[in-house]
């Protein structure tokens, strides 16, 4: 283990893990070398608890899981590549969250970060302007890269348990460190919750790297504009038919499905606030002759409140059925993922100020930066804030060489240890007793 004493050489080793992570991308719910590298280095700090699998995630809350063929292939990769198969084995299928526990002798709240941990399914730059390329440490995984930083959120959250240990006498009541999976597509959020995560969480940070923070040295305190969203899949099933012998005794899901992929377009919008809708993808057909029995839609509407999201949703459903009737087809549809629009708590940004201005790496200080997208952390959010917590979603300053979910997107890596000592900072002045 590192010692938190040192904290040049902790420093380094921040940067170490965020390039190790980065060359090891992993997609939603298929984190397995990720979250058991986490483990290794968890179980290592003195006074640490690792909790994983189903003490942290439960099963029938995963949202748009994987296939068992993925997972078992998911499994054996991250064990190719030096996964501690132990902890792969408690995770089952998908079970990939891992949450570090500090419990400190003198009484207190329950403060907890939340860090996010999957990559995307984009192929990296290998131009030699992009520094992960030139300098080593691009993802070894063709079509799979850490597009959204990520890598560097796990690494943040890994050097905030380092440190955890040196502040034992000073701290009182829990630290958490919640480790999500599948965050992209709002898929993770959900089970964590369910299983009962942040049912004792007083106060909750989560954080993002960039964003809106474009600048090295800026901290926003909170974010806004949250957009609430529904992502979902439409399947329409009809009937195969000789499209010139026998046009008659088809039912024709693909134009079902370009019916209702032009019509949620159309959608009536709301005057609540800021709407979204878009059908993202549209398989369907076998053969230029044949009517297609069955088309797939992938769709997501958003809002900028949960009720307008709900009208959204409402909508989009109902049309989709009604497209399904007009052809004569059969129609179902699945939630796939979903994120909440929570608001970001005064008390605490005010706390994630003063924990900034402590810090000489920060040079600018904004109360809030706008999202305009969608998180599921808002759905841990609410739940803290529903049993009378406090929440906030801050963001870390760095430039951005290419924007986010982009081949070339990376971080500037002085900005891990910024975050690192902002995290701390703000442990230091919700726990110190």
């Amino acid at each position: 283990m590192i010692s938190p004493m040192n904290p040049a050489q902790l420093r380094e080793k921040v940067v170490q893990w965020r390039r190790d992570f980065h060359r090891h991308p992993e997609l939603g719910y298929r984190e397995y070398r990720t979250a058991a590298r986490v483990c290794d280095v968890l179980a290592a700090i003195p006074g640490c608890t690792v909790r994983v699998g189903r003490d942290v995630m439960d099963p029938a809350a995963l949202m748009n899981p994987p296939s068992a063929e993925e997972f078992a292939a998911a499994r054996s990769e991250a064990i190719a590549h030096g996964a501690n198969p132990a902890w792969v084995a408690r995770m089952g299928d998908g079970l990939t969250g891992v949450v570090a526990e500090f419990n400190f002798v003198r009484p207190g709240p329950t403060l907890a970060f939340r860090v996010d941990m999957d990559a995307l399914p984009i192929l990296e730059s290998a131009e030699a302007a992009h520094a992960p390329a030139r300098e080593g440490f691009a993802s070894t995984h063709a079509g799979r890269m850490h597009a959204c930083g990520h890598d560097g959120h796990t690494a943040i959250g890994l050097g905030l348990a380092s440190l955890a240990p040196a502040h034992a006498a000073q701290w009182g009541g829990k630290l958490k460190i919640v480790f999500q999976p599948a965050e992209e597509g709002c898929c993770g959020a959900k089970a964590m919750v369910a299983a009962g995560v942040f049912a004792d969480v007083d106060a909750l940070v989560c954080g993002h790297l960039g964003t809106g923070a474009t600048r090295a040295g800026l901290i926003a305190c909170g974010t806004d504009a949250f957009l609430a969203t529904t992502k979902f899949d439409v399947e329409y099933r009809g009937r195969a038919a000789h499209a010139g012998m026998a046009p008659q005794d088809g039912r024709n899901a693909l134009l079902t499905a370009a019916t209702f992929a032009l019509q949620l377009h159309a959608l009536p919008r709301h005057a609540g606030g800021e709407t979204r809708a878009n059908a993202g993808t549209l398989h369907a057909g076998s053969g230029r002759n044949v009517i297609a029995d069955r088309a797939i839609v992938e769709a997501e509407v958003r809002g900028t409140t949960a009720a307008v999201n709900r009208f959204m949703t409402d909508e989009a459903f109902r049309v989709a059925r009604a497209a399904a009737e007009m052809f004569g087809v059969t129609c179902d549809i699945r939630i796939v993922g979903e994120a909440g629009s929570a608001p970001c708590d005064a008390a605490l940004k005010e706390i994630v100020r003063a924990a900034a201005k402590s810090l000489p790496a920060t040079h600018e200080i904004v109360d809030t930066l706008p999202l305009g997208g969608s998180e599921d952390a808002t759905l841990m959010m609410l739940a803290v804030q529903a049993r009378g917590g406090t929440a906030t979603y801050l963001q870390i300053g760095t430039a951005l060489p290419a924007g986010h979910h982009h081949p070339r997107f990376d971080i500037e890596e002085s900005a891990l240890w910024h975050g690192v000592e902002l995290y701390a900072a703000i442990a230091e002045r919700v726990l110190g007793v």
